[in-house]
């Protein structure tokens, strides 16, 4: 049985179903990813399959962190300069 594989990002960037997956179903994902990798039950093949599908996982989940952290950050800015996010 071989594990479905994330296709490589398009030249443009990340394609579009992706970038609107929330981190949530992202990272239930990449943690039933790793707990089948841990079984030690896959095949050579199977494994290196996961494997390739848990690392672009886990390299989107950075990215969403990432934007979320930038979220956070402007919304802080903000509220420290007396301003609420919409600007007034």
């Amino acid at each position: 049985m071989t594990a479905p594989l994330i296709p490589p990002d398009p030249p443009g960037g990340v394609p579009p179903e992706a970038a609107t997956e929330r981190f949530e179903a992202l990272y239930e994902r990449l943690q039933q990813v790793t707990q089948r990798l841990e079984s030690g039950e896959l095949s050579l093949d199977d494994s290196l399959a996961l494997y390739d599908e848990g690392m672009r996982l886990a390299a989107r989940c950075q990215v969403l962190l990432a934007e979320a952290e930038q979220r956070i950050e402007v919304l802080r800015q903000a509220f420290d300069s007396g301003f609420d996010a919409a600007g007034r």
